[in-house]
């Protein structure tokens, strides 16, 4: 029998005290290498050393004990339903109530307290906060958190964000009243209300939005509510921006406090409309290339983006980021997501073949010399065997000439049970519409680091100048090609379970990559599915753009596609609405869910002529 190590001690005397601080019972903790992460009462903590050291295992224990606070304190269903829509304003809402979270559970407890601080020196070391020099470049929702932070529990700041503090502290004092809020501390349906109010100071919501908005729906919207409800397992990894992966969501800010406010909102309140409408009205550039596999004719005028450098992007195929044991390895790991789903995608798969080879309308040519034989004529058959003529040949089809591409949101907000629905979701289509000699493309959108990559060492390198465009490194994965047959593609699938991969998500530049690659397709009827969580997030693009840049660009995009392009968009969104985005859209929460959507939204597009 294996001796426990002290690790192993000390991993369960942290889970004992985890499950403890949440008041669950079901709590199971785990060490990792890379970035810490909540999903629902799944913990992944830093792995310290085996020795021990101090400073590692207090590491540890803060954001375990973070993970904890949020799950016995935070209501994800009633923060999702509250939150506002803005990219922006929501990234400072998730890091405000992860103040309060934190400052209500360390509330008399100096262990807890000391744990969390050194936690939050870790995630400092890789914010922006720590690199600003101009008021422009502090990520707003990191220095309202450490503000927040400050007024709830009279702890200063880290002294590392304090020159940044600095720089925006007198600003945000001057349009709002931080300890307010430290009057609705137990209850967080009122912080909300209180929050929201700051939002509106601060001018990131249009006009104040009262608490009311959020508490109306759930008489009028009960099956909303109770679906949404069903997220906080799900919900609580999103939840966690403010928390272990606050580098994933939210650390973005506006680069000019009013003009770039107000491009938020009429960008908002525009929607699609701005696309076709009058540039000027929030242009910056004008319409550049992105992409160099981008054909100038699917430019619309009205694209107001830009990318700082093209250099570092890069399109892989899914194969070329691991060995092939690894990949074996991980779709191991995904098989194990399908075992207790077997049954339902086999009779998913039925269902959907049936559906759409019913809507094939099936003709035949009839009176032929070979092909199959025709029934009717069987007794010509038997009386004179020489007769020819007696076989039918089904006719083509316009419907086999399709091609779908599924492209999956690779961004770090969609690790853990969001990332499996959503290879989950590929498995099935591509097997399913394969079955249907529907031609199926697989393909994934992250970036390849943190924080802008080479990207933005070039543009701090060229003296940081104003308004880059898009800051970072592409990374656009290819896991199956529309020729290829699944059975082959299949390893590369598991490649969305690996540790590390997923990072920022820059959908606009996305959806155009996808677009130009079915637009390259001979087939006549063409189909985009984009599978998602939510808004583009990429913190170093927003930190030195206006705060809607990527978000409209997005919209853009979907606007020109959706009114212009030949090809046809549907979108499903895992666990967050992206109806405000895709005119045709559905969200679900569970791969149990999946039946039924894809169904009925499959059958939707081949119903359409």
């Amino acid at each position: 029998m294996a001796t426990e190590t002290p690790l192993d001690r000390f991993k369960a005397v942290l889970a004992g005290t985890a499950r403890a601080l949440a008041d669950e019972a079901e709590v199971e903790l785990a060490f990792t290498a890379d970035a810490p992460t909540q999903s629902g009462k799944h913990f992944k903590v830093p792995m310290p050393a085996r020795g021990l050291p101090l400073e590692q295992v207090a590491e540890a224990r803060g954001f375990a004990d973070g993970f904890a606070l949020r799950l016995r304190h935070h209501d994800a269903g009633l923060h999702a339903r509250g939150a506002p829509d803005e990219a922006v304003a929501r990234s400072v809402f998730d890091a405000v109530e992860g103040a309060r979270v934190e400052a209500l559970g360390s509330r008399g407890y100096q262990g807890i307290s000391d744990n969390l601080t050194h936690a939050l020196d870790v995630r400092l070391r890789s914010d922006p906060i720590t690199r600003a020099r101009s008021r422009e470049e502090v990520p707003l929702s990191t220095a309202l958190a450490l503000l927040v932070r400050e007024a709830l529990t009279g702890q200063e700041a880290p002294a590392a964000a304090q020159p940044a503090l600095a720089l925006t502290r007198e600003w945000i004092a001057g349009r709002t009243d931080l300890a307010s809020l430290a009057l609705a501390l137990d209850d967080q349906r009122a912080f909300q209300g209180l929050a929201m109010k700051m939002l509106a100071d601060l001018e990131l919501v249009e006009g104040e939005i009262e608490p009311s908005d959020a508490d109306e729906g759930g008489e009028e919207d009960s099956a909303e509510n109770s679906s949404e409800e069903s997220e906080t397992e799900e919900g609580d990894e999103q939840g966690g921006e403010g928390q272990g992966e606050v580098e994933q969501r939210g650390e973005q800010q506006q680069s000019d406090s009013d003009e770039g406010e107000g491009e938020e909102q009429q960008a908002s309140d525009d929607g699609v409309d701005e696309m076709e409408g009058e540039p000027g009205d929030d242009g910056d550039e004008g319409a550049q290339p992105v992409r160099p596999n981008r054909p100038s004719h699917d430019l619309a005028p009205q694209f107001d983006y830009k990318a700082w450098t093209n250099q570092f992007d890069e399109v892989i195929a899914a194969d070329e980021l691991t060995d092939a044991d690894e990949l074996a390895r991980l779709r191991g790991y995904l098989d194990q997501q399908l075992v207790h789903l077997q049954s339902a995608v086999s009779k998913l798969a039925n269902r959907l073949q049936r559906r759409l080879m019913a809507q094939q309308n099936r003709s035949w040519d009839f009176d032929q010399e070979e092909g199959l034989l025709d029934a009717a004529r069987l007794a010509r058959v038997v009386v004179s065997p020489g007769q020819s003529l007696s076989y039918k040949v089904e006719r083509d089809t316009e419907f086999r000439d399709t091609v779908v591409t599924l492209l999956i949101d690779n961004s770090g907000s969609m690790r853990g049970r969001p990332i499996s629905i959503a290879a989950i979701s590929a498995d099935i289509l591509a097997r399913t519409l394969e079955r249907c000699g529907v031609k199926t493309e697989i393909l994934g959108f992250t970036t390849r680091a943190w924080k802008g990559g080479q990207s933005r060492e070039t543009w701090l390198a060229a003296g940081r100048p104003p308004q880059p465009g898009r800051l970072n490194d592409l990374r656009h994965i290819v896991y199956k090609k529309a020729d290829e047959p699944w059975r082959r593609a299949r390893n590369a699938l598991g490649l969305m379970m690996r540790e590390g991969l997923l990072k920022e998500n820059i959908d606009g530049e996305a959806l155009l990559w996808a677009h130009s690659r079915l637009m390259a397709r001979p087939e006549e009827r063409r189909i985009l599915m984009v599978i998602s969580d939510g808004a583009p997030v990429d913190d170093s693009t927003l930190s030195v753009n206006s705060g809607s840049y990527l978000e409209r660009h997005l919209r853009q995009v979907i606007g020109w596609i959706e009114g212009r392009s030949p090809v046809e968009l549907v979108a499903i969104g895992i666990g967050h609405d992206v109806t405000r985005y895709y005119s045709r859209a559905v969200t679900i929460m569970d791969a149990e869910q999946l039946g039924g959507t894809i169904i009925e939204q499959l059958a939707a597009l081949f119903d359409t002529d």
